[in-house]
């Protein structure tokens, strides 16, 4: 099978692999679409921590079943899926304690490689985050699978209501994402980034008002009458942003850090603000089952506007050229199809 292969920082070669066989519990999946994320354009620029270089990357795919190892029922040759690329472990410390996200065990046993003709799902995955793809959603829509899974576990243990007010920091996939979850909900919604085109994707999506960061102070007075924000989500993962995204805030509201900042990272917050105006700073990461049945119930009813995140294709020989229109901020998603 071909796959393509992360060598350093921009530097992709495609490669002939032997194409695995499925044991017990596992599933080969025929990669239909694989799409790009933020987390895959950082190891492009400069690596990752948890992507090895050189080695097989891209984890938001969908696809058909190849073949199903033995003992697998749900699944049969054929079948149209859509899956995420990790699941808890169900044994170690956090696990019984149902944090499941916070597994010991789920980056050590997550697959990457969805830049391929085939990846294989180990067994913890296909038992807990596999399903069948509806017929009417679309292989690409499909994939969006784990980010919305992502953006689901920061938003539905908040009590949302309609009319409260969120302010989103970042209109890259994971801020448009929550912009659309949050009009779903009902929010009155306002988006902020640097980039025009980006902003005009976010209005086009449903964003109340999308705006520059100089303009935000502006909004705080023009949408919420001066009280300040009920929740904002920080989708930049700059330090800089999460220390400043707090005065935006009304009273009593919640600051949720979904971008990750690089490791060593540190940041200072008011000790009056925090204290006296209970503010809430709430940090964000990856997904439990739960979340991932949530979003794949959420794509199902296409309820949210998800086609709008995918900004084109690129046949799997030309990944690289997706990734440099990412890097020129051109595009949001691109869809890789093998």
């Amino acid at each position: 099978m071909l796959q393509s292969l992360l060598l350093k920082p921009g530097k992709i070669i495609i490669r002939e692999t032997k194409t695995p066989d499925p044991s017990k519990g596992q599933l080969l999946i025929k990669v239909k679409a694989a799409l790009t994320c933020g987390t895959d354009l950082k190891a492009f620029l400069r690596g990752h921590p948890v992507i090895p270089m050189p080695g097989p990357f891209g984890h938001e795919f969908s696809g058909v079943v190849a073949k199903a190892g033995k003992g697998v029922r749900r699944f049969k040759e054929g079948d149209e899926i859509m899956a995420v690329h990790s699941a808890p472990c169900l044994k170690c410390r956090y696990c019984k304690k149902k944090l499941y996200n916070l597994c010991e065990n789920i980056m050590e046993s997550k697959i990457l490689g969805a830049f391929s003709e085939y990846i294989l799902l180990p067994s913890h995955i296909v038992k807990q985050n596999v399903f069948h793809k509806p017929a009417k959603l679309s292989f690409e829509e499909a994939a969006l699978l784990e980010p919305l899974s992502c953006v689901v576990h920061g938003i539905e243990p908040l009590d949302i209501k309609k009319g409260d007010t969120a302010l989103v920091i970042g209109a890259g996939p994971i801020g448009l994402i929550h912009l659309m979850l949050l009009k779903e909900k009902g929010a009155v919604t306002a988006v902020s980034d640097i980039s025009k085109g980006r902003l005009a994707t976010a209005k086009k999506l449903g964003a109340d008002t999308a705006l520059k960061p100089e303009k935000i102070e502006k909004t705080v007075k023009d949408l919420t009458g001066g009280i300040g924000f009920d929740y904002i989500f920080e989708c930049t993962g700059r330090p800089e942003v999460w220390e400043s995204a707090v005065w935006y805030l009304r009273r009593g509201g919640t600051l949720v850090l979904f971008g990750g900042c690089p490791k060593g990272s540190k940041v200072t917050y008011d000790t009056y603000r925090l204290h006296y105006d209970e503010i809430t700073l709430k940090g964000s990461f990856h997904f439990t089952p739960q979340d991932v049945k949530k979003a794949y119930e959420l794509l199902r009813s296409r309820r949210l506007r998800t086609s709008g995140l995918i900004s084109g294709s690129f046949p799997l020989k030309h990944i690289e050229k997706a990734f440099n229109r990412l890097t020129k901020g051109r595009g949001i998603k691109y869809a890789i199809i093998p």
